[in-house]
């Protein structure tokens, strides 16, 4: 071998070499930003508890609380509401087949009373008796 490769190939695997120690404190530093985003996102359990007892039971409500529990309020309201419309419906078109059936079955009975009572005449005899 040359010099001249001999020179290239230890500057190729200096190089080599540099870019393995840069990328592996560049994961080390990744790792580290990684654990500030976690304490940035996540608090500690003792700051979430302080920060949910933060208003004592007798202070009075910000406005914001105020407004969402109206929010929550009237959402439960209006749910509720299309709750109980929904079963009123359902209970009406129940009733109102029921109530179908009923006169279906009925009139079929008249039908039948009237088909077995005929007596050949037209209005049926029974309906135009005269009584002295």
């Amino acid at each position: 071998m040359t010099w001249r490769q001999v020179f290239l190939l230890s500057g190729f695997s200096a190089l080599v070499f540099l870019s393995m120690l840069r990328e592996g404190t560049a994961q080390a530093a990744g790792e580290e930003a990684s654990e500030d985003a976690k304490q940035k996102i996540f608090m500690q359990e003792s700051d979430a508890s302080n920060f949910l007892k933060r208003r004592g039971k007798r202070s009075p409500k910000s406005q914001d609380e105020v407004n969402a529990e109206g929010r929550q309020k009237l959402r439960a309201d209006e749910l509720r509401r299309e709750y109980h419309e929904e079963q009123r419906n359902e209970f009406e078109n129940f009733v109102e087949e029921q109530n179908d059936e009923q006169e279906e079955r009925s009139r079929e009975a008249v039908e039948q009373w009237r088909q077995w009572h005929y007596d050949g005449l037209y209005p049926s005899y029974l309906y135009n008796r005269h009584h002295i």
